[in-house]
């Protein structure tokens, strides 16, 4: 089940993070050597991810159910033959897509849904044999704040926790770290302890001065903690 808020207001959050270009950037090179042949995107939002990955993909199919952000997503590649929209979620349309996908993007879509052992197991059925799961969600219980509240976020993930729930799917785990370690602090201090919320200023702040610096840090040594979890996994 997904919450109505998903359908609502999905996409703000990914709204005020379109200008995030470094973070980003920085996500899709993490996954870009499993992006190839026949992709899909979950919860595409306006298509900021969607196009990056259309570079890689030899055809893009973006799934955006929230009413708010589809119009937005179907305009922005009515015109590229390359890219396919469907206002809808995967949960919606997945038995069309039996074993037809090479890989299968959720960048912060997977907290959104109430039942995410039951999407992996449709993401497992949508995928060809050696297919590939690449998942990108909100990290640590302990920084699920006012605003993970109100975008429709059931829960932040811990890494042994998602890794064991992908295994339990029949997924194998190719790639499982914490990311952005740099973020707790002001995630904890804006929106656990202020709740704040998400705005454009703030955001571009962070991608301008603290993502470049933070990368150098993460390419060279694997945080033991985060405030995301990128996991790459394999049918």
């Amino acid at each position: 089940m997904i919450s109505k808020p998903y359908r609502q207001y999905f996409g703000r959050d990914l709204e005020a993070m379109g200008s995030a270009e470094n973070y980003h950037h920085w996500i899709i090179d993490e996954f870009k050597p499993y992006i190839r042949g026949h992709v899909a995107e979950v919860g595409a939002g306006s298509g900021n991810i969607s196009a990056l990955l259309r570079e890689y993909a030899e055809r893009l199919t973006a799934f955006e159910p929230s009413d708010n952000m589809y119009p937005l997503l179907f305009r922005r590649f009515l015109h590229d033959s390359k890219v396919y929209t469907i206002h809808n979620t995967l949960n919606g349309q997945h038995q069309q897509f039996t074993c037809a996908l090479d890989a299968v993007i959720y960048v912060n879509v997977l907290e959104h849904i109430e039942n995410d052992e039951k999407e992996l197991s449709q993401i497992h059925e949508v995928l060809k044999p050696g297919g590939h799961a690449l998942i990108f969600v909100p990290a640590v219980p302990f920084l699920f704040s006012n605003f993970d509240r109100q975008v429709g976020h059931f829960r932040r993930y811990l890494k042994k926790d998602l890794i064991s729930l992908s295994e339990k799917i029949g997924f194998k785990p190719i790639k499982a770290r914490y990311f952005d370690l740099a973020g707790i602090i002001p995630w904890f201090f804006f929106f656990v302890l202020l709740k704040h919320t998400v705005n454009s200023k703030k955001v571009n702040y962070y991608d301008k001065y603290i993502i470049p610096i933070t990368r150098i840090f993460e390419k060279s040594i694997a945080p033991p903690i985060g405030k995301n979890i990128l996991l790459i996994i394999q049918k």
